[in-house]
């Protein structure tokens, strides 16, 4: 009969247990079937797909809303004939603050977080205004200029974005970081002189845009600094939303007329509209969800490096299927913003390298 072993008499066994009660154990109970599956279908789709292939998943829904919505807004100010930049964009912001309003408040997306001051109100309602010129510009370029030449304009953000933190808040960057921008603005001239379809005013707004959107980065890092009037994204947007809609319904109203009586005769006789004005307003939105899901899942920088790459597939995008004219001096220019943009990026990273 051989002697059972206890914790003191094993060999290599750890001296400090030699008490019974160090002796016991406590192994964890095995789940039941019923609790496995519980757990299984609580964890939601990450228990359905891998990380990286969520990953996937979610970057690519990026890249559909975003492109979708530039074609979208192309077809119906362009080729539908739905002539209302103005009203087109005050939808955008009723879909934004309606499906804000959802994610967060009942699907519980991000926690709510409320205006808690006068100031606080008033701030946001500042970026509200520049929010809504940079986006109405944005949506009236494009019923004069091509997708791909609007996003070449677009690609030049760093450079407006620079030129905003030093004239705001003084703030000089590195020589390197400035030489970055030469292949910026150097792409975007030889592609505006050699672009077919090239429109003044469409070139103005696309402009306007793309300063609206760097002043707009710019302010809002200026305005809720405060760690008690930081926002997190999509609560911005839930109040941004409905203010950027209440001030452009008086322009609306004053330049593109009874717009609304115009939009319900219209989709009386085509349902069509009906479709494509819901469907453009619900991608609108979900280019703001989906900004917010790759940054969650991946990094600011990783968002950074595909906004970089999406302007240059938007353009390829539309070139397909709206069949506009290009020609080899425009791709060059545009080839040229893209690789100054990246090179920006890169003088970027390492200027807060060396300031740390």
């Amino acid at each position: 009969m051989v002697e059972a072993q206890s914790w003191t008499t094993r060999r290599g066994s750890n001296p400090r247990l030699e008490s019974p009660q160090d002796q016991v154990l406590d192994m964890p109970v095995t789940p039941t079937a019923e609790i496995r599956q519980q757990q299984y279908s609580n964890g939601g789709i990450t228990s359905l797909v891998s990380p990286n292939v969520l990953t996937a998943l979610i970057i690519a829904s990026w890249y559909c809303s975003n492109i979708g919505v530039l074609l979208l807004n192309k077809y119906l100010l362009s080729f539908y004939g739905y002539r209302y930049p103005i009203f087109l964009t005050m939808l955008h912001m009723l879909s934004c603050a309606t499906y804000s309003l959802v994610a967060i408040k009942w699907l519980e997306v991000v926690p709510f977080q409320q205006i808690h001051s006068r100031k606080q109100f008033f701030k946001i309602l500042a970026l509200s205004a520049i929010f809504c010129f940079s986006v109405v510009c944005g949506n009236t370029s494009l019923r004069y200029l091509p997708v791909s030449f609007n996003q070449a304009i677009g690609a030049t953000t760093p450079f407006f974005t620079a030129i905003f933190a030093f004239v705001i808040t003084c703030k000089k960057e590195t020589a390197e970081v400035y030489l970055a921008l030469v292949p910026v603005v150097l792409g975007i001239v030889l592609a505006s002189n050699s672009e077919p379809l090239f429109h003044l005013f469409g070139f103005l707004m696309a402009l306007g845009s793309t300063a609206g959107r760097a002043l707009k980065s710019v302010v809002q890092g200026l305005l809720l600094s405060s760690d008690a009037e930081k926002l997190h994204s999509m609560n911005l947007l839930l109040y941004m939303a409905p203010m950027a809609a209440m001030i452009l319904l008086p322009f609306t109203l004053y330049i593109e007329g009874n717009v609304a009586a115009v939009t319900v005769e219209k989709a009386k006789g085509d349902g069509f509209m009906v479709f494509l004005l819901i469907g453009n307003a619900t991608v609108a939105y979900l280019v703001n969800l989906t900004n917010f899901l790759v940054t969650k899942h991946t990094s600011a920088l990783t968002l950074q490096v595909l906004g970089n790459a999406k302007a240059a597939v938007a353009a390829v995008v539309s070139v397909l299927i709206f069949r506009n004219p290009v020609n080899i001096m425009g791709i060059t220019g545009f080839a040229v913003t893209v690789m100054g943009v990246v090179l920006y990026s890169e003088a970027k990273k390492r200027s807060k390298v060396t300031a740390h």
